[in-house]
């Protein structure tokens, strides 16, 4: 019996291995099934370095206007009433907690 299948085990060996990656290409993490998942990770990280770079650009147009080359006196004047804590009379002033 074993004599009869020894011609046809390579090439059940081979069917296997080629249906094992087969399925592992469409469902694996990186597999085509997957595709919207990457997507929308892709859509998310995109629209947080949108933000961040945002962020950081206003980060460094705030920095270079409170150097000595360049002060701005209105933005001095509000960092330092943001932390001394001090307001004029005619601002309207709301506390958050941080």
């Amino acid at each position: 019996m074993l004599a009869r299948l020894r011609p046809y085990l390579s090439t059940a060996a081979l069917a296997l291995l080629i249906f094992y990656f087969g399925v592992h290409a469409f469902t694996g993490e990186g597999g085509l099934l997957r595709s919207n998942q990457r997507d929308e990770a892709l859509a998310a990280k995109t629209r947080e370095l949108a933000r961040l770079t945002a962020q950081r650009h206003d980060l460094e147009v705030r920095a270079q206007l409170l150097r000595d080359t360049s002060l701005s006196a209105d933005l001095l004047e509000e960092r330092a009433r943001s932390l001394l804590g001090f307001a004029d009379p005619r601002d309207y002033v709301i506390r958050l907690k941080p």
